[in-house]
């Protein structure tokens, strides 16, 4: 295998110094290779804690609030782990970095938080594992997580290519190629052939991509015998810098199997044109017997692997080498299929919200708390008796919000609201006059504008990386922060571009209902009839050369 690992990112490392020096424990995986038996008794230290009834909770350390009415005093739930690391390096690099007192006059004291340099962060990503297994659920899980941490992520589809050469046959020659079941029999030597051609093509197509500046491909086919693994892993150890990790799904629920074919015959496959769907699912189950003739599970001593057996419910781990390795590993650690639904909200309308201010710690205004007793029964009427846990920032106008709702509540220091730096309590009338460059600088580029001694959004995306990594874990969760943090945990659930995150609309007085799907998510809105106002601001479409003239026509809208 590769003997070289890939570095993480600097603020990765900056996290990684402040670990080693402290005596918390960390749910991460350890950066040094760990055997089998090694990463499952880590696992069972670190990332599988004692489970009360209905909760999977990772070893971070919080505070659980009765379920009654709460106080308005701020609580933090950062008292250990990675996020009272989080926390401290944030808070010690804001005091570096505030302004003793405002300079309304200075102009430019915002910049650009720079992007990640994740250029020596190379993997390939090989899936293992029969058909209808969710090999490509998993591969698609795995790219969305990692495109929302900003790795240049892409899933290289073996039957995906194979349809793609049937097309274009099909439109240049008029012929039409047989892959149903009998193309899949080991005993047919020339489709055997022409498979192992394709999934090598589809391998180099991979190595170009990363060679041209990508970080993780995904190899999503069955890779399925120990020689055509070793052919992958010899292929790769001839490139410099590329590391490989084989992912296995391994599925013996009956249940499962058989939705994941239903959906494999009713998606439209061009394999089974001019099939009914019962012709159709008898085939794909004969090739499934085909290669389950041939199928060799993942046990290789010498390879990095993850097994995953039954989406989640129990997942195998050797050789897990690096850090983007130990981010997979742990990442497919958390995943399941349970059923399960997130109930996203904004507080109840705030005083700082009437003003037109950002940020600050500001109590409810009055249609703010008609809200607050009116979502007990809007979260009851549509979620009825299934259990669920309330989520919210420390910030007091979150805590009002959630003081009625009758369910455990935890509180985290990560959902807080983007931090505006100098420009908190602010107007965006105030930040424009007195800060007219960066206000311009701001509607540029949303996504990447830090406030001088705050935040930015992608500064907030890398703070919410373990909520969102508890977010997988759990089942049904009611969470109850603010827009920029709802923005950027909706974009990962919906796989939104980056630069359009901080225009995402999630108003006032709305409870949004996530359904995570295996392709996607279902989403439903509830809009309770209680006015507030509304502090989207839409996408500016000017230039900065046009800025300076059209500052007075930009929407005063807050965020």
């Amino acid at each position: 295998m590769s003997s070289h690992p890939s570095s993480p990112p600097k603020h990765i490392k900056d996290q990684e110094a402040t670990s080693q020096g402290s005596n918390q424990s960390s749910p991460s995986i350890p950066a040094q290779p760990l055997g089998m038996e090694q990463l499952h008794h880590h696992q069972s230290q670190s990332l599988h804690p004692a489970k009360s009834p209905g909760h999977h909770l990772p070893d971070i350390e919080r505070i659980k609030l009765d379920s009654g009415p709460l106080s308005p005093t701020p609580y933090s739930a950062s008292t250990g782990g990675i996020l009272k690391q989080l926390d401290q390096s944030t808070n010690a690099s804001r005091l570096a970095s505030r302004a003793p007192s405002r300079a309304p006059s200075v102009a430019g004291i915002g910049k650009t938080a720079a992007k990640p340099d994740y250029s020596e962060a190379k993997i390939v990503v090989a899936m293992v594992g029969l058909p209808a297994r969710g090999k490509s659920y998993l591969s698609n899980k795995l790219m969305r997580y990692l495109k929302w941490l900003e790795y240049d992520v892409k899933v290289f589809n073996v039957g995906q290519y194979r349809r793609k050469l049937a097309r274009e046959k099909k439109a240049t020659t008029g012929a039409r190629d047989d892959h149903s079941a009998s193309f899949f029999n080991p005993n047919n030597a020339d489709a055997m052939g022409m498979r192992e051609k394709m999934a090598n093509d589809c391998l180099e197509n991979l190595i170009d991509w990363l060679k041209q500046g990508g970080n993780v491909g995904i190899h999503d086919a069955t890779n399925s015998t120990m020689e055509r693994r070793q052919k992958l892993a010899e292929r790769i150890n001839k490139e410099r810098n590329l590391q490989i990790i084989f992912i296995e799904s391994v599925c013996d629920d009956p249940k499962v199997i058989a939705a994941n074919v239903a959906g494999k015959v009713s998606a439209g496959d061009p394999d089974y044109n001019g099939m009914t769907p019962e012709q159709a699912e008898a085939d794909f189950r004969r090739r499934i017997s085909h290669y389950e003739a041939a199928y060799e599970p993942v046990n290789e001593p010498l390879i990095s692997y993850c097994k995953v057996i039954n989406v989640g419910q129990k997942v195998q781990c050797n050789l897990i080498n690096g850090y983007l390795q130990s981010r997979i590993a742990f990442y497919l650690m958390n995943l399941h299929v349970s059923p399960r639904s997130i109930f996203l909200t904004r507080h109840g309308e705030s005083m700082y919200n009437v003003e037109g201010r950002i940020g600050g710690d500001s109590d409810l205004s009055p249609r703010g708390q008609r809200y607050a007793q009116a979502l007990p029964n809007l979260i009851r009427d549509n979620v009825g008796d299934v259990p669920l846990t309330l989520w919210t920032s420390t910030l007091k106008r979150t805590i009002q919000t959630a003081a009625n709702l009758p369910y455990p509540k935890l509180t985290w220091k990560s959902l807080d609201e983007l931090d505006a730096g100098v420009c908190d309590g602010m107007t965006y009338e105030e930040i424009e006059e007195n800060y007219p460059e960066d206000y311009a600088n701001r509607d540029e580029d949303k996504y990447n504008y830090r406030y001088r001694g705050g935040e930015s959004y992608r500064d907030v995306v890398i703070r919410l990386e373990p909520i969102i990594m508890e977010m997988e874990r759990q089942n049904n969760i009611v969470v109850i922060c603010h827009q920029a943090i709802l923005r950027a945990i909706y974009g990962y659930f919906h796989n939104i571009p980056q630069e359009e995150i901080p225009y995402i609309k999630i108003p006032l007085h709305t409870v949004i209902k996530l359904t995570p799907k295996a392709y996607g998510c279902d989403e439903v809105r509830y809009q309770l009839p209680i006015e507030a106002v509304d502090t989207h601001r839409p996408k500016p479409a000017i230039k900065r050369s046009d800025s300076k003239s059209s500052r007075a026509s930009v929407s005063t809208k807050k965020d």
